[in-house]
């Protein structure tokens, strides 16, 4: 009697620990993160390992294999634990192919890179896909848009930027260079000295609100508790634009934002002018198909954006959003639901929350 009271005692524990439902699901991202022994067969397994599932009282946690094999327990011939996962091959290989392509004076062929990883194309685009969260073209050209604002800030010339990062012709990096930098390539080389922003400051519930826009869209909505504070964060994130402020006709726009604020139902639609690197756009844009009333946690936003272990870089971005309300990224809180920082203060993530949950 004892004994089965122990085993279930013990079956409670393992439930009780989120590894065990890595095992449940056959987790491939927990690879290496934890290991599994079985007491009854004497072996320990990687969370993936499609063996039977053990009863969970015979279950034992291990950080590393090295501690489950000097607990006496031999590698499963099946998941091979003391080998390196399929995940963990692949990565490496991903890894390569992107020094690969970053050392290349031209984005390469996807067959030669293909070759290169020893994968068919087909399998070879998936994999990098799902390491990266980019296509292999995808993050060449991130590559190639990141040497050109390299190139940029040292000063060089903007024909010289263009070759030096891989582009074979001007028209072919023009048609993509607004994207890419969020401004024409002579106004990025100035320090955004030619680009005009104008903003107006106002109030509403949470405090001040300071709403700037640009020739494409709204480039910064900010809040606070002191409007001259907010103007200079504008002034910080903008240092060499022209900035106006107080101008009459910004006075509407002020207060369509200011009532997405108070109401989130009526929903928030205007241009938006969003600056950020490939991988802050993409989570950005992650956050903004999180629907009014809805939240998602940091791992939940990075797996959805294809990079799982990319959590604390999720909320870095987050962190790092300048459109508050517009980007929502007060909607994203922690797994178990609790609320964790905000740019703008906690207290305004729940207040904002709160008026969602509500509408």
């Amino acid at each position: 009697m004892n004994l089965l009271k122990g085993n279930a005692e013990l079956a409670r524990t393992v439930k009780s620990d989120s590894r065990w439902g890595s095992i449940v699901d056959r987790e491939a991202a927990a690879d290496g993160k934890f290991y599994y022994s079985v007491k009854t067969t004497g072996v320990y397994c990687r969370p993936s390992c499609a063996a039977r599932l053990a009863r969970p009282e015979n279950i034992v946690f291990h950080a590393t294999r090295q501690e489950a094999e000097n607990a006496g327990f031999r590698p499963c011939k099946r998941c091979k634990p003391d080998r390196p996962s399929l995940v963990e091959e692949h990565a490496a290989k991903i890894t390569a192919i992107c020094r690969l392509i970053e050392q290349s004076d031209e984005p390469p062929r996807l067959d030669k890179l293909a070759a290169e990883a020893g994968m068919s194309v087909f399998h070879f685009h998936r994999v990098f896909k799902s390491v990266t969260g980019l296509t292999p073209n995808g993050y060449a050209k991130a590559n190639m848009a990141k040497r050109v604002r390299t190139k940029l800030g040292e000063g060089s010339s903007v024909t010289e930027a263009i070759y030096d990062a891989g582009f074979n012709s001007n028209s072919r990096f023009y048609e993509t260079s607004n994207q890419m930098l969020g401004m024409t390539p002579s106004e990025f080389r100035a320090g955004g000295s030619d680009t005009d922003i104008s903003f107006a400051v106002g109030e509403c519930s949470l405090g001040s609100i300071l709403v700037a826009t640009s020739k494409k869209g709204v480039c910064a909505i900010l809040l606070g508790g002191d409007p001259a504070q907010l103007v200079r964060d504008l002034q910080d994130q903008f240092p060499k634009a022209n900035l106006t402020g107080s101008e009459k006709r910004y006075e509407a726009l002020v207060a369509k934002v200011v009532g997405f604020v108070e109401q989130p139902g009526l929903g928030l639609d205007l241009p938006l002018d969003i600056r950020g690197t490939a991988f802050q756009q993409r989570v950005w844009k992650a956050l903004r198909e999180i629907p009014v009333g809805g939240t998602a946690s940091y791992a939940m936003i990075a797996k959805k954006i294809g990079l799982p272990k990319s959590v604390r870089a999720v909320a870095q971005a987050c962190a790092a959003n300048s459109l508050a309300v517009a980007i929502p990224c007060h909607r994203v809180v922690r797994t178990n639901g609790s609320l964790s920082g905000y740019r703008w203060g906690v207290e305004r993530k729940r207040t904002l929350l709160d008026r969602e949950a509500r509408a």
